[in-house]
């Protein structure tokens, strides 16, 4: 049944909740109108020590030595700023169509905002090289058998998800005595990209939302508070939802950044000829190129740079008319996509695809430290783990046992600087601590403890 203007109404003023789930009376004071609550998001957001270490974490190429090349803090400042624009063009038009005088078109662009800035906050280093890394060490390891864990606690390890430790550090490990930064649930159902569980009780799902996972098992509580909060429709009672209407402009935003600006990352260091770069722009960018403007620039950097800004420009118009046009159904679920690929630019965006998985993610050095990240952070794990393994055991721990614990930072342990006796929990903080990390940090530290560089006085 087709819901009238008025449930429309009621269903966005729900989506745009400002409630802070999780935040007692005093998390709750009032700001004034020129500093709204999703603006005080994107500020708590940028503060936190976990978006800072985004500086030397892996965009496409790691540990790269040109400062012009992305890393994942460039790349989540771009979005954000992408993610703003495509959030007002789209809440100005509801706001007129549900006449929604309370809210402004800036709230959209806020919340998306916000959102953008913390998408990639949980990534661990190298990348999504460093996911499967994790997943691989602890699927090799013997520890998720040694256990008796719940089939959802399992896959959480087994299935290691970069969004879910990003949900995470939003809502437990920033801050944790609050606990974490108690952003708005509008702000935090945005960022959910998959508002589902790793473990869905032998239950498939399709569409574009259930293709990873958002949260741990620990953390299940907290996303359901959320999921409430905003009136997310359930597709799996406690396991699934179906997506926060922005959500799927953070998508947008996310994918129009890295795949247009990795493309010109990849085209300054020579992994894609200028040209061709120009080209795949110039097919996206279409006749919002002024040819007069574009003649006078000599460079090919600065071509570039200009056909990226329209073709970013145009990617953002088809994606807000796309979302409009679906409105309803998004609002339901039953539009469970790519926005962008729906758009009349999906062809000229395939090509762009095409040439990044040939040349860019396949290129010799991406690829060469990516593999040495598996050897830096699975021996990391192992260190690690062993120690704290150790520690749990009722045997005599080693001399290099007790100093590797002694160097695990006191929040990665359990109360009194002991590992927590459940299995689950210490697993957790031994994967808190490792993705956490920098690349740089990640490499250096492993080269110490395996004795290849000796720390300097």
């Amino acid at each position: 049944m087709t819901e009238t203007s008025a449930q429309m109404k009621r269903r966005w003023r729900k989506f745009l909740s400002a409630e802070r789930p999780g935040a007692d009376g005093a998390g709750r004071t009032a700001l004034a109108p020129e500093r709204t609550a999703f603006q005080q998001d994107y500020d708590r957001v940028v503060f936190t020590s976990a978006f800072r270490r985004l500086k030397d974490k892996t965009q496409v190429f790691p540990l790269s030595r040109s400062d012009y090349v992305r890393t994942r803090l460039t790349h989540s400042l771009e979005a954000s700023c992408v993610g703003r624009s495509l959030g007002a063009i789209v809440g100005r038009e509801i706001i007129a169509r549900h006449q929604l005088g309370e809210v402004d078109a800036a709230d959209f662009g806020a919340i998306v905002a916000a959102a953008c800035l913390a998408h990639d906050i949980g990534n661990p280093p190298f990348g999504h090289a460093g996911e499967d890394a994790i997943r691989e060490w602890f699927k090799a390891s013997g520890l998720l058998e040694r256990y008796a864990l719940t089939p959802a606690q399992y896959a959480d390890f087994a299935q290691y998800e970069g969004n879910a430790q990003g949900f995470r550090i939003l809502t437990r490990l920033q801050n944790p005595a609050n606990p974490g930064l108690q952003l708005t649930a509008a702000v935090l159902a945005a960022f959910t990209k998959y508002p589902r569980a790793s473990w869905l009780e032998g239950k498939a799902l399709s569409g574009a939302s259930a293709k990873k996972y958002g949260f741990f098992q620990h953390d299940a509580a907290a996303f359901a508070q959320v999921a409430a909060a905003v009136g997310l429709p359930e597709r799996l009672p406690n396991l699934a939802w179906h997506r926060h209407p922005l959500a799927c402009l953070v998508e947008v935003a996310d994918d129009a950044c890295y795949l247009i600006v990795d493309l010109e990352d990849a085209a300054r260091l020579g992994f894609v000829r200028s040209g061709d770069a120009e080209s795949l722009l110039a097919a996206l960018a279409g006749d919002s190129v002024n040819a007069g403007k574009l003649q006078r620039l000599f460079e090919p950097k600065e071509r570039i740079e200009y056909l990226r800004a329209k073709a970013i420009g145009r990617l953002l118009e088809a994606a807000a008319a796309v979302f409009l046009e679906n409105e309803a159904d998004i609002l339901d679920g039953g539009f469970d996509g790519d926005l962008l690929s729906v758009t009349p630019l999906a062809k000229p965006l395939e090509a762009v695809k095409e040439i990044a998985f040939e040349r860019i993610y396949t290129a010799r050095p991406a690829l060469e430290i990516e593999t040495a990240g598996f050897e830096v952070l699975g021996g990391l794990l192992s260190l690690f783990a062993t120690a704290v393994e150790a520690a749990v055991d009722q045997h005599p721990m080693t001399t290099r046992e007790r100093m590797l614990l002694k160097l695990l930072p006191p929040q990665f342990l359990g109360e009194k600087g002991c590992p927590d006796l459940d299995p689950y929990a210490r697993f957790l903080s031994i994967a808190d601590f490792v993705a956490g990390m920098t690349d740089s940090y990640a490499v250096n530290l492993y080269r110490k403890l395996k004795g290849i560089d000796l720390p300097g006085e």
